[in-house]
């Protein structure tokens, strides 16, 4: 029976190792546990804050990407609608052409082309004046060379157009050379 008392003492003995053991381990293992969620938990968070970022840079430089596509698709369509303010100009110009239509009729086609005009206005679209001015090779191209003053746009030959700024056409323009006759 000693054994079974010796058996006994040593369960009893080893009990309470054994509980003192656990408790002083499961502090450190919860802590390490804890430490390690926590670097977990930093992660995830750092990557949704980098995908959140991500997502708006993004969407950001989808809005640039959309408005350049827009000018660009403005600027051609403009262009192409510059031959026909051409035209206008060009039957406006032919006095005699004109006079000879109906008044009515005279008004309506110059109603449209307000219209057309202040349409494209609105788009950003103007027209380079440049009659009286300093010749500017930036907004200007000289098609002749005539007497008068030196170097100030005497006759403009052909509209010129701006968009937001920016020349799509020069102005054909007749320049002064600084000679009077």
């Amino acid at each position: 029976m000693k054994k079974k008392e010796e058996q006994e003492e040593d369960d009893v003995i080893f009990e309470p190792e054994e509980e003192s053991s656990f408790k002083a381990k499961t502090p450190d293992k919860l802590k390490k546990k804890l430490k390690a969620c926590e670097e977990e938990r930093k992660e995830y968070l750092a990557g949704w804050q980098k995908a959140r970022a991500d997502l708006i840079n993004l969407r950001k430089q989808d809005e640039i990407e959309k408005q350049h596509l827009r000018k660009f698709v403005t600027e051609d369509l403009i262009s192409e609608l510059i031959s026909t303010l051409d035209s206008f100009d060009m039957a406006f110009a032919n006095k005699e052409s004109w006079e000879a239509v109906s008044k009515e009729w005279r008004v309506g086609v110059e109603y449209i082309y307000n219209q057309l005009l202040e349409t494209l206005s609105r788009h950003g679209l103007s027209t380079i004046k440049p009659l009286d001015n300093v010749f500017d090779p930036q907004k200007h191209e000289a098609v002749e060379m005539v007497p008068g003053k030196d170097n100030i746009v005497v006759e403009v030959i052909q509209k010129g157009y701006e968009l937001n700024g920016k020349v799509i056409r020069t102005a054909k323009v007749r320049v002064g050379t600084g000679e009077n006759s």
